[in-house]
């Protein structure tokens, strides 16, 4: 049982890691190879001018659930496409 147990943990550690270090490329990557990656996967995407800065805001916190994006990669795109 313990060895179960030591295992389990260590199945835990890994896939810890793992999120960090994909947490890490998000971090690196800027609003808009984010925008080219999550948005363009499911539908064309409007120009950046197409919508006002709130209209942006307002897409971005729909389209974050939608596309599991995190407010960072949301607060990315964003500013990407209101700049």
């Amino acid at each position: 049982m313990t060895w179960i147990m030591i295992g389990g943990l260590g199945i835990l550690v890994a896939i810890i890691m793992n999120s960090c270090a994909e947490s890490k490329k998000v971090a690196a990557k800027s609003g808009v190879q984010l925008w080219a990656e999550n948005c363009q996967r499911c539908h064309n995407t409007p120009s950046p001018n197409s919508f006002s800065h709130d209209q942006w805001i307002t897409l971005g916190m729909h389209m974050q659930t939608r596309a599991q994006l995190t407010n960072e990669e949301r607060d990315k795109i964003i500013s990407f496409l209101t700049q």
